[in-house]
């Protein structure tokens, strides 16, 4: 399976103010986008060519992938406006750029390192319209599976089965190109609704339990915090060698520091995230604070965003 449509298009509310600045699949996690950690975990699962949807600040992307590429893989982005599609009417935009071939799709906001091939192989070899990776332990436990069938059997009890679920949806899924007769083209919808509906008419929609590796929602700032602090040393240095920290300035915890941010001498930073070119002043005291890239941070804070 050599392509994938990415969802770019996510506002991010519960993100705010982060996201005023910028799509949420582009928030800097260890000084880089987040949407380049789910382009490199499909590269490295032989993916060579990505989709991607835009909507909320749809420039941001053109700055930050300048030749729609990335590690010589084509990105192709087509910008929903002036209304967000929603996850199938967002399938249903990209058609004709996905043509007749099955692709991966993958939400923009996810941290993971799941091993991707055991999805391809289930969805290859049963021969599943759609195939979801899920995960038997998470926040959120809301597909029923059958073991025995490998078959999506309901979600929160939506068909009446009994079944309130007991997997984790990942937000990756593996699409045969026949899913698009279950879509209608314009219409504002979720795929969630396109997948009870495939149960109900007795669609092959099947699943995989891959419980390896990690696995982030990083759709607030609670778990945006908390992902630093576990994940911290794997994705590289949690200083950035180009930030420039002053002596006298005084760290504590889990601090991410990105390139060309300046912590001025005696600031004080304890489990905070400060963007790339982002800045604290002398006297400033951050607790659980993330400091946007070109803001200033000033005050004694806890718990806030800059």
């Amino acid at each position: 399976m050599n392509q994938a449509f990415v969802l770019g298009a996510g506002i991010g509310e519960r993100l705010r103010p982060l996201t005023e600045q910028l799509p949420k699949p582009l928030v800097p996690v260890f000084h880089r986008p987040l949407i380049t950690y789910a382009f490199d975990h499909l590269i490295a699962a032989g993916v060579s060519r990505l989709v991607v949807n835009t909507h909320h600040i749809p420039e941001a992307y053109a700055r930050t992938f300048p030749q729609q590429s990335y590690r010589d893989v084509p990105i192709q982005f087509r910008n929903e406006s002036p209304v967000r599609l929603e996850t199938a009417g967002g399938i249903a935009n990209v058609r004709d750029l996905l043509g007749n071939d099955s692709f991966l799709v993958y939400n923009g906001d996810i941290l993971t390192d799941l091993p991707l091939k055991q999805l391809i192989t289930e969805h290859r070899e049963n021969g599943n319209l759609v195939t979801l990776a899920l995960r038997s332990h998470g926040p959120s436990l809301h597909i029923a599976f059958d073991q025995r069938s490998c078959r999506i059997t309901d979600i929160r009890n939506k068909l009446g089965t009994g079944d309130d679920g007991k997997y984790l949806f990942t937000g990756i899924y593996a699409c045969d190109p026949a899913i698009h007769d279950w879509i209608t083209p314009g219409k504002v919808e979720s795929v969630i609704p396109i997948f009870l509906n495939m149960i109900r008419e007795g669609a092959k929609i099947g699943g995989v339990v891959i419980d390896e590796g990690s696995w982030w929602d990083l759709g607030s700032r609670t778990a945006y915090l908390a992902a630093h602090a576990a994940l911290n040393g794997r994705y590289g240095p949690a200083l950035d060698p180009a930030a420039k920290i002053d002596d006298g300035a005084i760290l504590r915890g889990t601090n991410v520091i990105g390139a060309d941010a300046v912590i001025e001498s005696g600031a004080q930073l304890e489990d905070t995230i400060v963007w790339p070119g982002g800045r604290v002043v002398r006297g400033a005291v951050l607790k659980r604070c993330i400091v946007r890239s070109g803001v200033t941070a000033a005050g004694i804070v806890e718990d806030a965003d800059f």
